[in-house]
């Protein structure tokens, strides 16, 4: 097998965001660019003898093609063994569960997560560490650091593997095992959730619709909803990932789920629905004509873990990224544990979970997880909450308003501006950051501000600092506005706004977030300048 060192020239645009490097396709489909990346992280990460990669992706348009290349980088590398899903596809969670099960030198993930597929979507590539987690902030920046200065790149000339027949193939000294990309993160799901009660459930009636949104999701969900736990095989809809989604976008919230949103609200509602996303790894929680905001399903599957099997020990500590809802702290404080908050970005997960210090973990952004792998797990939230309705034989609606009514509601939103220009959203921060004197102390109605700032961390367990992490209004009643800038979009940039208030009056549960909140949304509104620095008059997204 001849290997080639190709001459190469530095792109300035493949510094990594909060999950990897994401660009529209056709910028992956310039000549040299995703190579000059993967050769990036293969000069970052030194490949020891003998090393085994994990490969795989949500299956949107370009996966196949980028796999084939990878797979020929590799061997030309060094890696002796690439263990790859079949057809390309590995879901997010799963990758992280084989890293962790063979124990191999990281993984190479391709996905975009919940942004949009097809020829003129978006593409994305990641690379997680041994753990199973997505790489440190200091590996991503040694990965954009030698992305700057890279002069050529090693790859094989040897034929294109058949990603579709599961077995071991030869690339040169290199073993190509193409593997299901679903049994072994099915075998890990049935050790942690007490699948007899779930089918039991099951079986008695109770009702559920999954969407997979045509992503990844599809094949995990008929195996393990299906296959292993008996639900009728219309449980599962949209269940054929398509390399467009089916044109959707892959996001699943009430806005861009609003397929599975009709059928929960509509008549003859299944009892419980769910949905997933491109990559599998965000997930949405539905009860017959009722919403579980993500920040309050995170505090739920901490109160009730016990339920499942897999984590009757009970729980090392919970963390939540910063602008997730404080409802997570309230049931850690009642549990005697540590709650942990941290910025934006699963990685920062990985540390406390390696250490011991939690075992669940959550955000805002539909994502929820667990120390059984290093990354959100979509259907793994969507199986504790099987699990829990399963042993407490209540609804879903009564499970959250039962919550509520013992810890009091975190009432929460998060608004979304996506898409807006570059220059007006840093025009938004700017000013907010140029106005903490003056907002410090000010009086706003009822509610008086009582700190505002930056956020930063430092990580408890290696004492790295990550600052700039949004900007924060907190009220002296506990109330919070934050704002951030998301990492995770391709095209111009996504505000992020998110609103807390604390209800404990049992009697104004039954408002409406947006109703509830909608002091805080004027306060922001009348800080920000959003709508006369935007030019938008409501949010894209209201989730």
């Amino acid at each position: 097998m001849n290997i080639r060192t190709v001459a190469t020239t530095p792109f300035n645009d493949q510094k990594p965001g909060t999950s990897g490097l994401r660009k529209r396709v056709p910028a992956f489909q310039q000549p040299h660019y995703l190579e000059n990346f993967v050769q990036s992280i293969f000069d970052t990460i030194t490949v020891p003898p003998n090393a085994t990669l994990v490969l795989g992706g949500d299956g949107r348009y370009y996966n196949r093609e980028a796999t084939q290349v990878i797979l020929k980088m590799a061997a030309a590398n060094g890696f002796r063994r690439v263990l790859v899903g079949a057809g390309g596809i590995l879901s997010t969670p799963a990758a992280s569960c084989i890293i962790r099960k063979y124990k191999t030198h990281g993984g190479i993930i391709l996905s975009a997560s919940h942004n949009p597929g097809g020829p003129d979507g978006d593409f994305g590539i990641k690379y997680n560490g041994t753990n199973g987690g997505p790489a440190t902030e200091t590996v991503t920046e040694a990965i954009y650091t030698a992305s700057k200065k890279i002069t050529q790149y090693r790859i094989a000339d040897a034929a294109d593997v058949a990603l579709d027949r599961t077995g071991d193939h030869k690339m040169g000294d290199m073993t190509v095992s193409v593997i299901d990309p679903v049994e072994a993160y099915a075998e890990l799901m049935e050790s942690l959730f007490d699948f007899d009660a779930i089918r039991a459930l099951l079986k008695g009636g109770f009702r559920i619709k999954f969407d997979a949104m045509h992503a990844v999701t599809g094949p995990y969900a008929r195996e393990i909803l299906v296959n292993r736990l008996g639900a009728p095989a219309d449980s599962v809809m949209n269940a054929v990932p398509l390399p467009d989604f089916g044109g959707g976008h892959p996001d699943p919230n009430l806005t861009y789920a609003h397929e599975l949103v009709e059928i929960v609200y509509g008549k003859h509602a299944p009892d419980f629905g769910a949905a997933s996303d491109g990559d599998g790894d965000r997930n949405m929680i539905l009860g017959k004509g009722f919403f579980v905001t993500p920040s309050d399903s995170l505090a739920i599957i901490a109160a009730n873990a016990q339920c499942a099997p897999g984590y009757k020990q009970g729980l090392a500590g919970i963390a939540r990224s910063m602008p997730t809802s404080e409802a997570a702290d309230r049931v850690a404080k009642a549990l005697g544990i540590p709650c942990y908050e941290t910025p934006t970005g699963w990685k920062f997960f990985g540390n406390l979970m390696d250490a011991g210090k939690v075992t669940l973990c959550g955000e805002e952004s539909f994502g929820t997880g667990s120390d059984h792998v290093r990354e959100k797990d979509g259907l793994w939230a969507v199986l504790f909450w099987l699990n829990i309705l399963a042993a407490r034989k209540q609804s879903v609606e009564t499970i959250v308003r039962e919550h509520w009514t013992k810890y009091g509601r975190n009432v929460y939103s998060r608004h979304d501006y996506e898409g807006i220009p570059v220059d007006a959203a840093n025009g938004v921060m700017k000013l907010l950051k140029d106005s903490f004197a003056s907002l410090k102390g000010a009086q706003f109605g009822h509610l008086q501000v009582k700190l505002c700032d930056d956020f930063s961390y430092t990580d408890p367990v290696d004492g790295s600092v990550s600052t700039g992490q949004g900007v924060r209004i907190l009220f002296v009643d506990g109330s919070r506005i934050v704002f951030r800038l998301s990492g995770t979009g391709t095209e111009g940039a996504t505000l992020r706004i998110y609103l807390e208030s604390f209800e404990p009056d049992v009697s104004r549960h039954h408002l409406d977030a947006q109703e509830a909140l909608a002091t805080l949304i004027g306060i922001t509104l009348q800080i920000s300048e959003l709508r006369k620095r935007t030019g938008r008059d409501k949010p894209t997204v209201i989730t």
